[in-house]
């Protein structure tokens, strides 16, 4: 797993060193989009035997990497695959999304769930040192999980939603209650993180995907404070470098809070400005994004004029990773996303 890293130009920018040019990925770049990825989640059969199978997982994560200059692998896998393992029971409908079997909706519920014993995870670690290897040092691979406040929105709602109306009930009604379980979920994040960085993963990445849905207090209580405290247990140091860790939040407007959380890149969504965002946290952080994904419906040069406004939008010097401002959709165009990394590749190395 000590193969020379041939690309450190993402975790060279998350620490904001020099580089040559700015690095992309692409949020979800191991997708629906692609049509190899269709075919392999088809022979799967469903998403999660593709998420659990380390070889089947290994193969879509390495799929993007065949066709485009990424300068990053992110694992592919799931946010919810923690809830999964303290025995809700994830599955997926087609057209709907994620589905718990149970969800929380009692406050014993809640307080009976135990955090899930490793071993139950074994897959993804296992898949993150078969991508570890196949890489071989090619780009460093990207971990991840989703935020204590994320993972508490879909358990307590059984899924997806449109406006989480339970859980931001239970946050005014019992917030004590929700207190326990973002700390339970909280010990269990920190855990699998360190065990993805022990297993190869190189920088990990935590979505906050529903920060966003919270007031400035709301969210400075319970999310940002939890980010705090899995930051602050991570491994930081892996295999002789530093372990750089992104913190996303979608519609994340408490920048300056953000950027005192401990992490070394703040992954931003299309509505932010990155140069006021860089005025506000220049010298504490990196930034990350922040491409509207719609563009990538658009033709090929508008996608690579847009390109050019965010790179200018950032200006000169690093501490940029280029990217999405979420994930990339299932009707994009695969000439389109290429139209997209091929412009980063082309266009940046003018302001380093």
């Amino acid at each position: 797993m000590n193969t020379p890293l041939l690309n450190d130009r993402l975790l060279r920018a998350m620490l904001r060193e020099p580089v040559d040019r700015t690095p992309v990925w692409i949020m979800r770049q191991a997708g629906r989009y692609l049509p190899e990825y269709r075919q392999v989640r088809e022979r799967a059969g469903d998403f999660m035997t593709l998420c659990k199978t380390p070889e089947l997982a290994c193969q879509v994560t390495l799929q993007p990497l065949a066709r485009f200059p990424l300068d990053a692998a992110i694992l592919f896998s799931d946010i919810l695959t923690i809830p999964d393992a303290m025995g809700l029971g994830l599955h997926f409908v087609e057209g709907e999304g994620p589905r718990f079997k149970q969800s929380l909706q009692t406050a014993a519920d809640i307080r009976r769930l135990a955090p899930p014993v490793m071993d139950e995870l074994r897959y993804v670690f296992d898949a993150v040192s078969l991508i570890r290897r196949e890489l071989a040092g090619r780009v460093p691979l990207i971990g991840f999980a989703g935020s204590p406040w994320t993972l508490a929105c879909y358990m307590v709602e059984g899924g997806s939603s449109s406006d989480f109306s339970r859980i931001r009930s239970l946050l005014y009604d019992q917030p004590e209650l929700l207190h326990h379980l973002l700390n339970v979920l909280a010990l269990t994040i920190t855990d699998y993180l360190n065990e993805q960085i022990a297993a190869g993963a190189q920088a990990v990445q935590i979505f906050d995907t529903w920060g966003g849905l919270l007031t400035s207090a709301a969210y400075r209580e319970f999310s940002l404070a939890y980010a705090k405290k899995i930051i602050a247990g991570l491994r930081r140091e892996h295999e002789g470098r530093r372990v750089p860790v992104v913190w996303f939040t979608k519609n994340g407007h408490l920048l300056e809070d953000m950027a005192g959380a401990g992490c070394d890149v703040l992954g931003l969504d299309w509505t932010a400005d990155l140069t006021e965002a860089r005025r506000r946290v220049g010298g504490k952080v990196a930034l990350q994004g922040n491409l509207d994904p719609a563009v990538l419906r658009a033709k090929p040069s508008v996608i690579r004029g847009e390109v050019a406004k965010i790179l200018a939008n950032y200006g000169k010097g690093s501490g940029h990773v280029f990217n999405l401002g979420h994930g990339i959709t299932p009707d994009v165009p695969v000439e389109h996303a290429a139209e997209l990394v091929n412009a980063v590749v082309e266009l940046s190395p003018a302001y380093h």
